[in-house]
């Protein structure tokens, strides 16, 4: 098979500046480089033209000498022996376009400083790729290519997501297994929230780490408490006479019953404060309130000597709570 021209390989113009070349390079060979593509045999193929087209048009004496002579002359360098410059080649093989030159003689006696990665005078392999695959942007190291990432979902209770705690949850392995992972919930989270857990995804390659699973959080709901931000609601029914006249009763928080004032005259929908008892404080985000909202009972069944009654006061109250709607 014919070799492929060198510039078409790292995709540059024959007139292109080093620079040019030098970035082409560097970009190819991460797309290509074995750790990256571990096992596949087309992009080590495609990595080792990426870097022997690197090695000669990187050198300026070897490019020349491949613009002249093409890549025919560059096939038998793997073979031991000195390297041969080209000047040198000029001197043995004289100048283009002169007699024809023989290549069996240049294939049987150079040797391995003009294979990729040898010991050229230009940036050949080892050197460029101490420099590409020791850094990454900002001159930082590079971190190999660990496993794949997994992504879960996890319905808690509650009272679990505003109080915290800590639960499980059963993950699916790549190979089959499930595997039973234990989860620490913050207090405070709230649903649709995600939690990472570094390095519980699937394995990496040999020696290389493990991906993370992330959980989104599902909040189970509370029989009566409903949750707005850090601020907790619940409704609590009161009897007729208690919102008429007022009472002392007591109504459910996250740490047991709390006594509180209805105020006389209340009425359905109406909502009281206790400072302090919604949502604890976590994470730097601070506690936040109870709301208790108001729901007058209505009895359904009334003895006629308290129908009397309700009339009597219904005559003595003489109230219209529609005054006004038209």
């Amino acid at each position: 098979m014919p070799e492929r021209d060198y510039y078409e390989v790292l995709g540059v113009a024959r007139d292109a500046t080093p620079e040019a070349i030098k970035k082409a390079y560097r970009t190819l060979a991460r797309k290509y480089h074995p750790d990256v593509n571990p096992g596949d045999k087309s992009a080590e193929k495609q990595f080792k033209e990426v870097q022997q087209s690197y090695d000669v048009l990187s050198d300026q004496e070897k490019r020349a000498m491949y613009d002249r002579y093409g890549a025919a002359g560059f096939e038998g360098m793997a073979a031991a022996g000195p390297r041969t410059s080209a000047s040198e080649w000029t001197a043995r093989f004289g100048e283009p376009g002169g007699e024809s030159v023989d290549f069996s003689e240049f294939f049987g006696g150079f040797g391995q400083g003009g294979y990729p990665g040898g010991s050229g005078s230009g940036e050949g392999g080892a050197g460029i790729f101490e420099d590409l695959l020791g850094r990454v942007r900002g001159g930082r190291a590079a971190k190999p290519r660990g496993g794949r990432n997994v992504e879960a979902r996890l319905a808690i209770p509650f009272l679990t997501a505003v109080r915290g705690g800590e639960t499980s949850i059963d993950v699916q392995r790549g190979d089959g297994r499930r595997e039973s992972l234990v989860v620490k919930i913050p207090a405070g989270v709230d649903a649709g929230a995600k939690l990472r857990l570094k390095g519980q995804g699937e394995p990496g390659p040999k020696g290389t780490p493990a991906g993370d699973l992330t959980i989104e959080i599902l909040v189970e709901p509370h029989p009566y408490f409903k949750r707005d931000g850090r601020n907790l609601q619940v409704e609590v029914p009161v009897s007729i006479g208690e919102a008429v006249l007022g009472a002392r009763i007591e109504v459910p928080s996250l740490d047991g019953p709390k006594s509180m004032t209805i105020p006389p005259g209340s009425s359905s929908g109406q909502k009281l404060r206790l400072k302090g008892q919604g949502v604890p404080a976590s994470a730097g985000k601070p506690e936040g309130d109870l709301f208790v909202v108001l729901k007058v009972v209505v009895p359904k069944n009334v003895d006629e000597a308290g129908k009397r009654l309700i009339q009597e006061f219904a005559d003595l109250v003489k109230q219209n709570p529609r005054s006004g709607m038209w």
